[in-house]
């Protein structure tokens, strides 16, 4: 911008700006790049670089008058005409539309949940860079060890602070430790003073049990039995406490002896054989911070002595008191190094920032060894604090037993927080942590309140009484089979709303997120949605299966076994159709309540429903076909049929073959989509039809006569009679010619008995047209021979099904 010249075309030659026009211009677009967003300080810059004082005088007095900004706006509109435009910016490349199968209608609960779990991922990138910047004033540290490093004067100096109070440090443990072997012995005699004093006093042992109460004890007997014996453990409980507080004190003095004698030298040596000042100062800081920690070990230990149960104050284990004071020598350590960080990092000229860092990462540490010895220590605090056993029969303390096995949820939540709060200096933290205290408290308590209570409902609504079972028998079953599943919603439900009140509690807007927010109405919208499409489903499923078993016990309360097995047989395919529409139509609201466009998977699934039936459309035929046979009763298991040029006895019938059992012994199993008719012989009745051949000269009369005479014969008999339901009827003669007259005549039976009727018949026809002489034809070419008529002529026939080689089924 500082060598920039303008000039403008004027009747084809260029002429130079003035000068004042030249910084007008100038001035000009500086006052435009400071306007362009996000390019203020970049122009500001350049402006400063290409114009001086005077010259942005100059501009400002152009800017001022009225004339002189007229022309200068005309300059700029000819420069503006002659100058060539900018070249276009190349079109971007049109993104590749979507091909996915699924998409995410707009304004709808899963577009919603995109985006907001969008911004909760930015939301969540920020806290985290805010959390890793609470330790980025490490740089600081890394900058001050170059620095100390580089410097060999102070090298030398750090060099020599340490390796001196190393030293020192060094002797002062090696005579503590020295100090502790020599007393040893007077630590035994104390804990051997503890037991000696507790056998003279006759103090019973904690864990004795207590008596149990005498045979034909009432209830009430048992529990004041039970009160008084807690009193009287509770009595010989404080009293060995009592006799073991002076022991353990003597104790805790003996072991601080040696701790002081390490402080004695540390301080004395610090003093003595140190030549700077920073040495002397950063023995006196390890020295001292060594001494407070063990010091703080050293109290906590009293209370549970791993190594001298005797004196031990609190009632734990062994194991527990090991684990205890095993953890203890880790979480008293970090305080120790934050005081020595806090005094060192002043004594080498550490920048306040690089030492507050270090404080808050070892403080960090600390709150997570916290959060382990929390864990490690769950279970024992819990049974500690398990009520009475005369009172965990009753419901509330029984709540409360439970309630207590969570006791370090709250407890490592109030762990970081107290570090958070601490590290970051939040305004009322404390303040928020009473409050939240209390309103989880109150969250949880009312939580357990109201699922007792809607629990105790459900069972409730669940009990079938014994009327209604009566009345409807398998219900109490169908409703015991849909417990399990209700009770797990219930129990989401009450879990989804104790987290809104739970977040509620610690401050978050979870209530009106809810019900005012953008997406927590859509959400509660499509639970209700789904929940109401579930139960309407459930409800019409289990009507539907309780209509189909109560009309086939109808059927075989009423003797229509026929009708109750057809309809037991399409039971199985009504439920399968069923279900899969129930199935569909909730999936289908399902997912259009998430917001799921379901019109390409209906799309979809209509193609590959129309592939799979043109595919395996004679599987379909099958399918269609029996379930008609089925529901209009042709066949059933036992009739004798001829289907696909098969006669046998109907075995099995499924949805999609029929099995037919042949005179010979034969297995056929034929699918319905070849059964183009079926021919029943076990329905209602058959005919046995008399179809032979007399002499044109024989009497009808005489011959219905002897057929109804042996017909009524055989309808006397027990074997037969109950098997013909008519008499002989005389259908005529069919036709009369040189080979004789047809005789017609039939015979009903009941379904299924033709053949043992014809039987039987045709033999005592035999007999007696034989003994009657009746007459019948005799073929041309034996006319020469001198033949008397005889039953050879005779024919009768049973309207036989036509079978493959095959003969009618015996008796």
């Amino acid at each position: 911008m500082r060598h920039l010249t303008y000039t403008c075309q004027r009747g084809g030659k260029g002429h130079s700006l003035p000068g004042f026009w030249r910084v007008a211009v100038l001035g000009f677009v500086a006052m435009c790049l400071l306007a362009m967003p996000g390019q203020g300080h970049a122009a500001d810059t350049d402006a400063a670089q290409g114009m001086s004082r005077e010259q942005a005088q100059q501009v400002l007095a152009v800017m001022n008058d009225p004339a002189k900004r007229a022309e200068f706006t005309n300059t700029l509109s000819a420069i503006a005409s002659r100058l060539p435009s900018a070249p276009a910016a190349p079109a971007a490349a049109p993104r590749p539309a979507a091909t996915d199968a699924l998409s995410v209608e707009p304004d709808t609960l899963g577009s919603d949940l995109v985006q907001d779990m969008g911004s909760l991922r930015g939301r969540l990138i920020v806290q985290a860079q805010h959390f890793v910047a609470l330790f980025g004033d490490l740089v600081f540290v890394a900058h001050w060890t170059h620095t100390i490093f580089a410097d060999p004067q102070s090298r030398m100096i750090l060099f020599d602070a340490m390796g001196r109070a190393t030293l020192i440090l060094l002797l002062a443990l090696a005579a503590e430790h020295g100090f502790s072997l020599l007393l040893r012995k007077p630590l035994l005699k104390v804990t051997e003073r503890a037991v000696a004093t507790e056998r003279r006093l006759n103090l019973p042992d904690a864990t004795a049990t207590a008596a149990p109460p005498p045979a034909g004890a009432t209830a009430q007997d048992k529990d004041d039995a039970q009160a008084r014996q807690g009193d009287i453990q509770a009595q010989h409980a404080t009293l060995r406490l009592l006799t073991r507080v002076p022991y353990s004190l003597m104790h805790l003095l003996i072991k601080l002896l040696p701790v002081g004698l390490f402080f004695a030298l540390g301080t004395c040596f610090a003093y003595l054989l140190t030549t700077t000042h920073q040495a002397m100062l950063v023995t006196l800081t390890l020295t001292n911070a060594y001494v407070v920690a063990r010091v703080v070990y050293l109290l906590m230990e009293t209370l549970f002595v791993p190594h001298s149960p005797a004196i031990r104050l609190c009632s734990a284990s062994d194991q527990t008191a090991f684990m205890v004071t095993h953890w203890l020598n880790f979480l008293v350590a970090a305080p120790s190094v934050v005081v020595c960080l806090s005094t060192l990092g002043g004594v080498f000229d550490m920048p306040a920032r690089g030492t507050e860092a270090i404080i808050r990462s070892v403080v960090l540490i600390e709150h997570v060894l916290v959060a382990i010895f929390t864990w490690r220590v769950r279970m024992h605090v819990a049974l500690a604090l398990q009520p009475p056993a005369r009172l965990r029969t009753q419901p509330f303390w029984m709540f409360l037993g439970r309630l207590v096995y969570l006791w370090w949820v709250p407890a490592m939540f109030f762990n970081f927080a107290l570090w958070l709060i601490w590290a970051t200096h939040i305004q009322g933290g404390y303040a928020w942590i009473i409050r939240t205290v209390i309103l989880t408290t109150a969250v949880v308590i009312l939580s357990r309140v109201l699922s007792v209570l809607i629990f105790n409902l459900q069972n409730r609504l669940f009990h079938v009484s014994p009327a209604m079972e009566a009345r409807y028998p398998g219900l109490q079953a169908r409703v015991n089979y849909y417990y399990p599943v209700s009770r797990k919603i219930l129990s989401f439900l009450m879990f989804f709303a104790s987290a809104m009140l739970f977040l509620q509690a610690l401050g978050l807007p979870a209530i009106h997120f809810l019900f005012h927010g953008r997406l927590g109405p859509k959400i509660i919208g499509a639970m209700l949605s789904v929940l109401v499409a579930y139960t309407v489903a459930i409800f019409i499923w289990e009507a539907a299966n309780a209509a189909l078993q109560g009309q086939i016990t109808r059927f075989e309360n009423s003797s229509q076994t026929g009708r109750a097995s057809r309809l037991r047989t399409v039971l199985p395919i009504i439920k399968t159709v069923l279900l899969a529409l129930i199935i569909i139509i909730v999936a289908v609201t399902t997912l259009s309540q998430i917001g799921i466009n379901v019109a390409p998977l209906l799309t979809g699934a209509g193609i590959m429903g129309a592939a799979i039936a043109f595919g395996a459309q004679s599987l379909v035929k099958d399918f269609i076909t029996g379930f008609f046979m089925l529901v209009e009763n042709a066949i059933q298991v036992g009739d004798w049929v001829t289907a696909g040029g098969v006669s046998g006895t109907v075995e099995h019938l499924s949805i999609r073959t029929l099995r037919l059992r042949s005179v010979n012994g034969d297995l056929h199993i034929i699918p319905f989509s070849e059964v183009s008719s079926i021919a029943n012989t076990s329905r209602d009745y058959n005919l046995v039809v008399v179809d032979f051949m007399i002499d044109l000269s024989q009497d009808t009369k005489q011959l219905c006569a002897i057929l109804h005479e042996e017909l009524e014969l055989m309808r006397k008999t027990p074997r037969y009679g109950h098997l013909i339901m008519s008499e002989f009827a005389f259908l005529g003669i069919e036709q009369a010619d040189g080979n004789g007259a047809r005789f017609l005549g039939s015979v009903r039976t009941t379904p299924g008995s033709k053949w043992t009727v014809y039987r039987e018949y045709y033999a005592r026809l035999a007999v007696r047209m034989n003994n009657e002489g009746i007459k019948f034809p005799v073929p041309s070419f034996l006319n020469l021979l001198d033949n008397g008529p005889g039953a050879d002529g005779l024919k009768v026939t049973a309207a036989v099904p036509p079978t493959t080689g095959t003969h009618a089924p015996q008796a």
